[in-house]
């Protein structure tokens, strides 16, 4: 039961981030805040296949204890496009408000994406064994909420300063992602039933290229209607 049910919500999600962020990358006709966010959603999506496919077929078989290598590969795949996500999404930040400047904050956020990325390089994570160290996991996970943390206080003062109802979640999403993430890196290896709470962190990474999406969309059709009422005059 499982496996059907896991591998269902895996399709839907990855069909869903990736054709998502495919038609904002389409719909955005030059605008570059909502061509980053597809391409966001896209290396979302893309990211998460590497774990997320290995995995439904490792249910669907023999087990999950027979494919630890390549969920572990899966998994560090993942690990580096989690990290690109929060960059584009930082950028997303900026072309959203109109950020100009804040050097020393542009270069926070690649510090930290670079100690995430190098620290998920670093053999002792030991990715293809069933053993993995979780001091390990806790280790590369301090810079990438760190970085989250960041974006989180990014989007609550920038919507709430610009009444900008559109993105007023954005901040929510990601809390909501991590407070869902960190018990499963904590604990999932000792309580494997912790494991489920990746099932809402999805659907909270879901909420996040939805409000993108939905934010083109209204501005789509806002245009239209402002051109169609131009025309009348």
């Amino acid at each position: 039961m499982q496996a059907i049910v896991e591998t269902l919500f895996d399709v839907a999600y990855l069909t869903l981030a990736i054709t998502v962020g495919i038609l904002m990358i389409k719909g955005s006709k030059g605008n570059r805040q909502y061509r980053l966010f597809g391409c966001m959603a896209v290396v979302l999506g893309a990211g998460d296949a590497f774990h997320l496919v290995p995995r439904a077929y490792a249910l669907c078989t023999s087990g999950l204890e027979h494919y630890t290598a390549a969920l572990g590969v899966g998994k560090w795949v993942t690990s580096i496009t989690m990290t690109i996500f929060y960059v584009l999404l930082y950028y997303v930040w900026r072309q959203r408000y109109g950020v100009k400047g804040y050097h020393m904050l542009t270069a926070a956020v690649y510090v930290l994406a670079g100690l995430r990325v190098i620290l998920c390089m670093m053999p002792q994570n030991q990715w293809m064994s069933a053993g993995a160290p979780v001091v390990w996991g806790i280790y590369r996970n301090i810079p990438f909420a760190l970085l989250g943390l960041l974006v989180v206080v990014l989007f609550y003062q920038k919507a709430k300063e610009n009444n900008d109802q559109a993105f007023r979640w954005m901040w929510l999403t990601i809390v909501l992602s991590f407070g869902f993430y960190i018990p499963v890196v904590l604990w999932a290896d000792a309580i494997p039933l912790i494991g489920m709470l990746m099932i809402p962190k999805t659907c909270a990474y879901v909420w996040t290229i939805l409000i993108g999406y939905r934010a083109m969309a209204c501005e789509r059709q806002s245009n239209i209607h402002l051109k169609a009422a131009h025309m009348v005059k």
